[in-house]
């Protein structure tokens, strides 16, 4: 049989979740990113009304005109940055394509791209499918997971094209503040570096403000921006996102969307359409319940003796578990055999990951005291 495969699919790992996608009825799972909750029911009614009305057809490459306007209102609203719909905006399949669009656009071969870790374990694959190099900058549990901005620029070398870097962050939780987000915007100034920043999560966030990058000095030339609707709005199953960007920077990676892909769902772009029109409540109920969730999970980990930083956005928490003796995938395994909780191990977020597993709280209130309890008696046992 043929198998005489390309060395970029032998390189890249396969992801660290999807092993614990598909778990049995009786696993509880604390593992996978998904809100719990259903779609607004202004979102479903779109879609269903989209399919009644023969809005079947391809769009625009870039996506609806309408859509299009509303997140470029919405991003003004929120962060007073105002993006052209016609030229600096493109719907996307879910945030998956807007990344790989930002860095396809970017980078040559050989070209660096600094990767703040722990991350989204897309962040490293997308960079080799751009056949570019990774350079991993871990954020450090003692530090609170905050940017590492002297070790960021100590990463910086003649090859360094772009900065790739997630907040609020997906494993920890982090949320970098405006200070060290102003910080990384100079030294990309100083060195002529784009940012590629993922806020997918820009609305969860607890007690502390979200800093969109392209609102900072020095940012909004040289960002691009991936953003998306599948865990604000919990439309996951739409995959629908969005990429924005200064026109400059868009052209290349709206001739890639063209080939690639030519338009984002039609039924989805109408879903986007009504949650930025009619979504919020919905996603301020979904918001303050992951809240509540958060506490609880925060001091479940610390009452069962696992160090943890308490989140301050999206809905993961990060629980250092060196303490127990076991790797992260020995600890992620043996919970999944014994006491029936899934987790992820925390070695396939990136540098800094190993001795850490992801836990998600987007899944019931009920569930996750019953993970809690059976992951006490699990970690007594060791």
């Amino acid at each position: 049989m043929y198998n005489n495969l390309s060395n970029r699919a032998k390189t890249i790992k396969p992801s660290a979740i999807r092993k614990y996608f598909a778990v049995p009825d009786d696993v509880i799972s604390l593992g996978i990113g998904e809100p719990d909750f259903d779609s607004p029911a202004c979102v479903i009614e779109a879609g269903v009304h989209a399919l009644q009305s023969g809005k079947t057809h391809y769009t625009a490459n870039s996506g609806l005109t309408e859509l299009r306007e509303a997140i470029s209102d919405d991003l003004y609203r929120r962060y007073r940055v105002r993006y052209d719909p016609n030229s600096e905006i493109i719907a996307t399949v879910g945030c998956s394509e807007a990344l790989f669009l930002a860095l396809a656009a970017l980078i040559d071969p050989g070209d660096e791209v600094i990767v703040i870790t722990p991350c989204f374990v897309a962040y490293q694959a997308s960079v080799l499918l751009a056949s570019g190099v990774v350079v991993e900058v871990p954020c450090k549990f003692e530090n609170n997971f905050d940017l590492d901005i002297a070790a960021v620029e100590a990463a910086i070398t003649p090859k360094t094209k772009a900065i790739l870097l997630g907040f609020p962050c997906n494993p920890t939780g982090a949320v970098a503040s405006r200070e060290e987000l102003q910080k990384l915007c100079d030294i990309a100034v100083a060195h002529n570096l784009a940012i590629v920043s993922d806020e997918l999560y820009d609305q969860l966030v607890y007690g502390i403000e979200h800093v969109c990058v392209p609102s900072l000095n020095g940012g909004f030339e040289r960002t691009m921006l991936v953003g998306g609707f599948s865990k604000n709005y919990a439309m996951t199953g739409f995959r629908i996102g969005y990429l924005v960007a200064p026109a400059p920077l868009m052209d290349g990676a709206y001739k890639i969307h063209q080939y690639l892909i030519m338009s984002a769902p039609t039924i989805a772009q109408y879903g986007a359409l009504a949650a930025l029109e009619n979504g919020q409540e919905d996603a301020k109920r979904m918001h303050d319940e992951y809240d509540r969730r958060r506490h609880l999970v925060v001091d479940g980990l610390r009452s069962i003796g696992l160090p943890t930083v308490e989140p301050k956005g999206a809905f993961y928490v990060f629980p250092q578990i060196s303490g127990t003796g076991l790797s992260s995938e020995d600890f992620a395994n043996r919970l999944l055999e014994k006491e029936k909780v899934a987790v992820i191990p925390g070695n396939g977020f990136g540098a800094g990951g190993e001795g850490f597993v992801r836990i998600s709280y987007a899944t019931s209130y009920e569930k996750i005291e019953q993970a809690l309890e059976r992951m006490g008696r699990f970690v007594k046992s060791l």
